[in-house]
């Protein structure tokens, strides 16, 4: 962009996945030689060793690689019986994916409100109000980089019969009260988009589980219901982690752990430099959690307005969501009128994800902090 003097001035992205590459890209193209002179694009010997990696990473017994993140969900929900007739309670303040994948599996997604505490995440209360005989499945998104309230949500669970599954894209390395994100339920189901903390190069995807006897439906779900070629057991999808994404994670999964650090350092700058603004409220950390900050969400008044503004000055910032489920028109069918969830209702309107990523440096996030202030006045 140019600014007002005539002399150029950079762009901060919202997510600088360049930089990320660059870190990668030698271990990268060693990797994807070596399955091209294979040829095993499918299921190759870096699939496996990549779930071994991630599964040992997160803390359970099993993790298999699926395509994207929403059939991640279906075949998580899926693989522990979830089905037609079924009731999954799911936040309204989520990717429309979260619910989308419940309606895949055949069942009916419930929405409930998110906690008005400034962490977003799923509340409790809410859900345990939700419940009704239908419930088998409790999804609780692990939004932003902070893992939900798992151990409010389990014993609801096991009391009911339904059974917990983690939407864990946003939250790879979080842990809350020492447990990976993606070991706290019953299962998990993870995206590997390119944006996320841990990102592949296009879709990719993964579920996780403690459990040999879900772990061995998953497996034959995401493979068209098949635990061997031309035996088919129930009707499956076709839904695997390519050989050249599973190369790509495993790199950068060597350095998840440095990056997310990074992020932390980044959020605690930020705090730091926006305190005292009045019109900013800030993300909380709920207690017990280790943050993976995969955004740094803020919520300010007119939102729109404020984010017009500090694109205009090159500072690509996004909203996560502008739209809670319930409000969209492909969920209209629920019949869930505005006003039904407030908190989430609120959040859309007013919260604002500002440029985060690893590499960002002081200097950025200082002209952001400006830029924001100049907006505000």
């Amino acid at each position: 962009m140019r600014a007002r003097g005539g002399y150029e001035v950079s762009s901060i992205p919202l997510v600088d996945l360049a930089a990320q590459h660059a870190a990668v890209a030698d271990e990268v193209a060693s990797g994807w030689q070596q399955v091209l002179a294979r040829t095993a694009f499918i299921g190759g010997p870096q699939v496996t060793a990549f779930e071994g990696e991630y599964a040992e990473f997160v803390g359970t017994r099993h993790c298999i690689g699926v395509a994207n993140g929403t059939d991640a969900i279906e075949i998580a929900l899926r693989a522990l019986g979830v089905g037609a007739g079924d009731e999954c309670i799911v936040p309204a303040n989520s990717f429309v994916a979260t619910a989308e994948a419940v309606c895949r599996a055949g069942a009916t997604p419930v929405l409930v409100d998110c906690a008005d505490d400034g962490t977003y995440l799923i509340d409790a209360a809410a859900v345990e109000a939700a419940v009704t005989p239908r419930t088998r499945a409790i999804i609780p998104v692990h939004l932003y980089g902070q893992a939900a309230p798992a151990e409010r949500l389990m014993p609801l669970a096991e009391q009911i019969g339904a059974c917990v599954v983690e939407d864990a894209a946003q939250s790879q390395g979080a842990r809350r009260h020492g447990t990976g994100a993606g070991a706290l339920g019953h299962a998990a189901a993870t995206s590997f988009y390119p944006g996320k903390n841990l990102g592949a190069y296009g879709d990719a995807g993964a579920v996780l589980t403690g459990s040999d006897q879900v772990a061995a439906r998953m497996r034959i779900i995401r493979d068209h219901g098949s635990p061997r070629k031309y035996e088919h057991e129930v009707v499956g999808v076709n839904s695997r982690l390519d050989t050249l994404q599973a190369v790509v994670l495993s790199a950068k999964l060597r350095r998840l752990a440095g990056w997310n650090a990074a992020r932390r350092a980044a959020a605690e700058r930020y705090d730091i430099l926006l305190s005292g603004l009045e019109d900013v409220v800030l993300p909380r950390t709920l207690e017990g959690n280790e943050h993976v900050w995969h955004l740094y969400v803020v919520r300010v008044p007119e939102r729109d307005r404020v984010l017009k503004e500090l694109q205009a000055a090159g500072i690509q910032a996004g909203i996560h969501y502008p739209v809670p489920i319930h409000l969209t028109a492909a969920f209209a069918g629920l019949g869930v009128a505005e006003g039904a969830f407030p908190v989430a209702e609120r959040a859309s309107r007013e919260l604002l994800s500002l440029p985060l990523f690893a590499e960002i440096t002081a200097g950025q996030q200082e002209r952001v902090a400006s830029a924001l202030k100049s907006a505000l006045r």
